[in-house]
């Protein structure tokens, strides 16, 4: 057997696979933004909390400026720091393999978008294409920004994530870095 038919066996596969664990199927195009409520973001970086030690990422509002920070442990800390200081570990990270993966099988990284802040936690999405299907994957925040980070995908967080979060400091009441 070729490795390409084995490789598009693969594929179709893994979207069998993702559809089998729960993503949806998205009939929207996936170049279109989340929604009219979301704002693409720019992760200004991980820092520490002076007050309990804990990392953070910061997300900033292309749009209005606004920015909230988001509490990660630090592995995850690890997984977004990397590809943002232009870091090439000795050993591929378990996102850097993920999109190794994603690339070899024709998977593609459209956006991730937060999409919800309840009871102090954060929510998001990964939107992927997959031979022509658009899937959306429930996902951690942390590991939705370290994917779309890596394969150069645009961030979202929609409205009501930076209103439920507030401001950092400078801005409304919010967290503390």
């Amino acid at each position: 057997m070729r490795a390409s038919t084995r490789l598009g066996r693969v594929s179709v596969l893994v979207v069998a696979g993702l559809l089998l664990a729960g993503a949806r199927v998205q009939s929207a195009p996936p170049s279109a933004a989340p929604h009219a409520s979301a704002q693409e973001v720019t992760v200004m970086g991980v820092f520490v909390d002076t007050d309990t030690r804990s990392p953070l990422v910061v997300l900033q509002g292309k749009r209005d400026k606004r920015s909230f920070a988001m509490a990660i442990g630090p592995a995850e800390a690890t997984g977004i720091a990397v590809p943002l200081s232009n870091v090439t570990p000795p050993r591929p990270l378990t996102h850097d393999l993920f999109l190794t993966l994603f690339g070899r099988l024709n998977v593609k990284i459209d956006k991730a978008v937060i999409t919800d802040l309840r009871d102090n936690t954060y929510f998001a999405t990964v939107y992927l294409t997959a031979n022509g299907i658009s899937l959306e994957l429930d996902s951690r925040p942390s590991d939705a920004i370290a994917l779309a980070i890596r394969a150069k995908a645009p961030v979202y967080a929609e409205e009501r994530v930076f209103d439920k979060a507030g401001q950092l400091p400078g801005g409304a009441p919010g967290s503390r870095i």
